[in-house]
């Protein structure tokens, strides 16, 4: 469960100065994650959130693991200068079910480290499509793909942002949808389904 509501610790390098929440998220895919996440910040122009993203990183396993390590470094040099600006306020792993391994240490390591988890069973792909239309039911990922490209011919992994951006809070009311179904069918990971919208939202009003 996220902490949106867990009190912040007060900036000690400039007190004349609001502090920006920091978001560090870590991205399975080196491409389509990255750019559809930046591109998403410049677009809502939210004065109120910096993200830093690193993208390619792994499996998920792995994935938690390098956040958590860029989680313990920042709150390390945080001690070391006395500076609560150099920690992340919030921390994300974004990742595919697909046929990885090691999912459920995964949860259990971005869990026991305060990490937020922004899944997509079977793909990223899933929230692309949810921008255009409602849920395909169960699909393998590269069908799932091309469903995709019925609305975006051009889809090659790259993404532009203000392609999506109309589409953007249909994407989260259907996202939205496919969780509470998934809660009402006890199988919360089901296919398909996507976490995805719960960063996005946490970049466009984090508070």
């Amino acid at each position: 469960m996220r902490k949106r509501n867990r009190e912040r610790r007060p900036a000690r390098r400039d007190p004349y100065k609001e502090r920006k929440p920091i978001i560090l998220i870590a991205t399975e895919g080196e491409v389509t994650e990255p750019e559809y996440l930046e591109g998403l910040k410049r677009a809502v122009k939210n004065p109120r959130v910096e993200i830093e993203v690193f993208g390619g990183v792994g499996v998920p396993k792995t994935l938690v693991a390098s956040a958590k390590k860029r989680k313990k470094a920042a709150e390390k040099r945080a001690r070391r200068e006395n500076d609560d600006n150099l920690l992340f306020d919030e921390v994300w792993c974004v990742f595919d079910v697909d046929e990885h391994p090691n999912i459920a240490d995964a949860k259990q390591m971005a869990e026991d480290n305060d990490i937020e988890l922004a899944i997509s069973n079977p793909c990223f792909e899933l929230w692309l499509y949810l921008h255009f239309a409602e849920q395909p039911g169960m699909q393998h990922r590269h069908d799932l793909q091309r469903m995709l490209k019925k609305h975006m011919p051009k889809y090659d992994k790259h993404v532009e942002y203000s392609d999506y951006a109309a589409g953007y809070d249909a994407a989260v009311k259907r996202a939205t949808r496919l969780e509470e179904n998934a809660k009402a069918d006890n199988d919360e990971g089901k296919n398909p389904i996507t976490g995805v919208w719960r960063l996005t939202e946490s970049i466009r009003s984090d508070d």
